[in-house]
């Protein structure tokens, strides 16, 4: 085997796509921090004490694990950041009040999610802390989508769904873990057979409260249909009320978004317990970003009482980003061939202290580099090193 072959799903990224994946990041995060969110960036491992507490078997099975070789214990490099976010709220900063972090980091994934995707993402997301309130579910969408609109991304489909709606719903069969999971299983597969034997020994009206669940999908109207089939369960009609104010919020500051609505979804890390979205981009028709409602995600790193916090937040690929968004145009530069020369040199700091690009061919050689447009050169005229158009 070739030494520079690297693994499956594992790439190098190329100038092209790596000046667009940076330019995304430095564009998102500057996003977010109008929204005064404040980065943060956690370590690439970390114990798996800490890394993988209260996240769930998915987080464990694509968390790449290795010893310490200082301390002999096991460490794991992180699969998600969000965990690693609630701890720096839960345990270092420990702040009475609401805590909006945002981050950009590579994520490391066992296996790949998809056939297509890469075992390294580079994951770019945004966290409030501290309120419980629809107003943050509301705050981290609109962030989501001005994303999303700054980095280009055209006719987004944004799909709603309310987890702790499906927890609550299947609460009520008294049903045991096991049986949940299938159940869980058969709503996302919208498989009525299968829902209706899993469902053969419950008691009503959680029965029919299981089988409404499967039917709910579909544009906003699909709410109104739920409020009715839930009447009779005032928590069921809350959450429900509660996602009504969101989609008006979208509907608001977004109106060429599309809303979609599924009730029956419950994908997802298992640290979600209330709103979950996920935009769909249709450049690329893939999910571009997801997020949610993960209240008491930090609980287990609190250091005093009353950290079991509430918390929302989003996170995106970078990577799949650019597949979702036109080229960016290249970067304008002027183009000059070496000189030794004092007055050439002091020509070219000039330049680049104002805010230029200026790439210098060396003797012998021409310039290869495809990633500049060099639509001007730097020439001497008259005695003096001038800027002129090609």
């Amino acid at each position: 085997m070739s030494v520079w072959i690297l693994p499956d799903h594992i790439a190098d990224v190329l100038p092209a796509q790596a000046r667009q994946i940076e330019e995304l990041r430095r564009s998102l995060l500057d996003t977010a921090c109008s929204y005064g969110y404040e980065l943060v960036i956690p370590p690439a491992m970390e114990y798996l004490t800490s890394l993988l507490t209260g996240t769930g078997s998915e987080l464990n099975l694509q968390t790449f694990k290795l010893v310490d070789q200082l301390s002999g214990r096991s460490m794991g490099l992180r699969a998600d950041t969000t965990p690693q976010v609630a701890r720096i709220d839960a345990h270092l900063l420990g702040r009475p009040g609401v805590a909006r972090l945002c981050y950009c980091g590579s994520v490391f994934h066992t296996k790949p999610a998809k056939p297509s995707a890469t075992r390294e993402p580079l994951q770019l997301g945004a966290e409030l802390y501290g309120h419980a309130g629809v107003e943050a579910d509301i705050e981290i969408v609109l962030l989501a989508l001005d994303c999303l609109k700054r980095a280009g991304v055209q006719n987004i489909t944004l799909d709603l769904a309310e987890v702790g709606l499906v927890d609550d719903v299947l609460a009520l069969t008294g049903l045991d873990e096991s049986r949940v999971k299938q159940v869980n299983a058969a709503l996302e597969m919208k498989d009525m057979s299968q829902l209706q034997v899993l469902l053969a020994d419950v008691a009503e009206p959680a029965r029919s409260l299981v089988a409404a669940l499967s039917q709910t999908f579909g544009g906003l109207e699909v709410l109104a249909q739920a409020e009715q089939k839930f009447a009779q369960q005032p928590a069921l009609v809350a959450r429900l009320q509660r996602m009504r104010q969101v989609a008006a919020s979208v509907q608001a500051a977004h109106p060429d978004v599309m809303l979609l609505v599924d009730l029956a979804d419950n994908q997802g890390w298992s640290y979600y317990t209330g709103l979950r979205f996920a935009a769909y981009a249709a450049q690329s028709g893939q999910v571009v970003l997801r997020g949610g409602r993960y209240d008491g995600v930090g609980a287990v790193f609190g250091h005093k009482v009353g950290r079991d916090r509430p918390a929302v937040g989003f996170s995106l690929d970078l990577k799949e980003l650019t597949a979702a968004v036109a080229p960016s145009p290249l970067r304008k530069a002027i183009q000059t061939v070496w000189q030794n020369d004092a007055s050439w040199q002091q020509a070219l700091a000039q330049l680049r202290a104002a805010g230029e690009t200026v790439v210098c061919t060396m003797p012998g050689t021409s310039h290869e580099a495809q990633e500049f447009d060099c639509d001007r050169e730097l020439v001497l005229q008259n005695g003096s090193w001038q800027v002129r158009a090609v």
